[in-house]
């Protein structure tokens, strides 16, 4: 039996907890920067599941590692070694340039791996007294949403009612150089560690000023406090390096990764580190059943061979300032829209409205309309992130869309 799209968004009402408020179209198959509903139209996909796909929907190198691998060993847990880890542990560090990764599944779970880390450095090297180490972190950050991360959220719907929270971080506003350096200099004795987004995409593609993530790892280095980036959405050549730090030269102290760590297929992430940071971790404090399994490490492996293949990260960085170039000329002759921002093919514009108003959401359904599936975030921006596979040809024909939507739009 034939079910339509209603069919598919009333079974999730019914059945779902209604933790997220999905764009209404019901996808059931993709490729490269398509995706199609159950209905069989097609889009493209601006959105890439928030920078998991970065190498496109169903890549069929990554497809058939994966499929390969399932059909030999999927999973062992940690508790022996498997045939799988080593080669992808081997790969990632060399890649992104550190001695040791500590794998794990979710972005959350790796973010939380990378606070666990430094505190346990900050206690065992830095010497810092029991239960006082503190990590400061930015204003309108987002880093996940278990209890530890919401403890040093600002955003309302992130953590309203779920305390009591986690202490021990100090909240500094982003792209301020300066707050930083004041919290430091006052007194950086207890202080482990300084996480930061190099963009902070879920705010609204946000990107700090030049020399600033510079700055910040100096400041780091100067005062024995570990510089930690969170680049499980910048990540993996989104921006147009293969991580947003090397844009400024930085190598973060800890590297968190994830999402497109995978290319989508299998939830993959990582804390990486050098071995005078990464020994405090022994055996025993601290781990994960599914971190590291053969399915895991066999997609990842493949997921980087393809970024590094198709030359993704210099693919974003061109295409990235050509459409930046092509959504200007929308900005100039659209009062709609208010400006375009971004690095490589992680960008957004924003909504000529207020945060609380539902023009991003209708412009979103009206390029649904049109062909193209986007998101608003934080009510008046709309995230623009298509998969870096998308050719010239491809995103001129998205500009189009873009541009034919915003003509046709009319405010209500």
């Amino acid at each position: 039996m034939t079910r339509d799209s209603q069919y598919y968004i009333d079974l999730e009402e019914r059945h779902g907890a209604h933790n997220y408020h999905p764009l209404p179209v019901v996808l059931e198959k993709g490729e490269g920067v398509y995706v199609w509903d159950v209905e069989g139209k097609k889009y493209y996909d601006f959105l890439s599941a928030y920078s998991a796909v970065n190498q496109g929907h169903s890549h069929p190198k990554i497809v058939k590692a994966m499929t390969d691998q399932a059909q030999t060993l999927s999973l062992t847990s940690r508790a022996f070694y498997n045939s799988s880890l080593g080669p992808y542990e081997e790969k990632v560090t060399k890649l992104f340039g550190y001695d040791k990764v500590l794998p794990m599944n979710s972005g959350a779970e790796a973010v939380e791996t990378a606070v666990k880390i430094a505190r346990k450095w900050a206690y065992e090297v830095k010497g810092i007294a029991e239960n006082r180490a503190k990590i400061i972190v930015c204003e309108n950050n987002f880093h996940g949403r278990t209890t530890t991360i919401v403890s040093f959220s600002n955003d309302p719907d992130a953590n309203s009612n779920y305390g009591p929270f986690t202490p021990g971080f100090i909240r500094i506003p982003y792209n301020d150089a300066a707050a930083l350096e004041e919290v430091l200099t006052a007194d950086s004795s207890d202080i482990a560690a300084f996480l930061v987004e190099p963009i902070q995409g879920e705010a609204g593609v946000y990107v700090p000023d030049d020399g600033y993530l510079k700055k910040c790892a100096d400041l780091c280095k100067n005062h024995n406090v570990l510089f930690i980036a969170d680049e499980v959405q910048t990540g993996i050549a989104r921006t147009g390096k293969l991580i947003a730090c090397r844009h400024e030269d930085v190598q973060p102290d800890i590297l968190v990764l994830g999402k497109a760590l995978s290319g989508g297929m299998y939830p993959v992430s990582a804390a990486l580190a050098n071995d005078n940071i990464m020994g405090v971790i022994r055996p025993g404090q601290h781990g994960s059943t599914f971190g590291g399994n053969p399915l895991a490490c066999a997609v990842a492996i493949a997921a980087l061979d393809v970024v590094e293949e198709e030359n993704l990260s210099e693919k974003a960085d061109d295409l990235g300032k050509l459409f930046r170039e092509e959504m200007q000329k929308i900005v100039d002759e659209f009062p709609l829209i208010a400006g375009i921002r971004g690095k490589g093919l992680l960008n957004a514009i924003l909504i000529n409205d207020t945060p609380e108003s539902t023009t991003a959401w209708d412009l979103c359904l009206k390029l649904r309309d049109n062909g193209l599936l986007a998101k608003p975030t934080h009510g008046n921006i709309i995230r623009l992130a298509p998969p870096l596979v998308i050719t010239e040809e491809q995103l001129m024909d998205c500009v189009g869309i873009i541009r034919k939507t915003v003509e046709e739009f009319k405010k209500n």
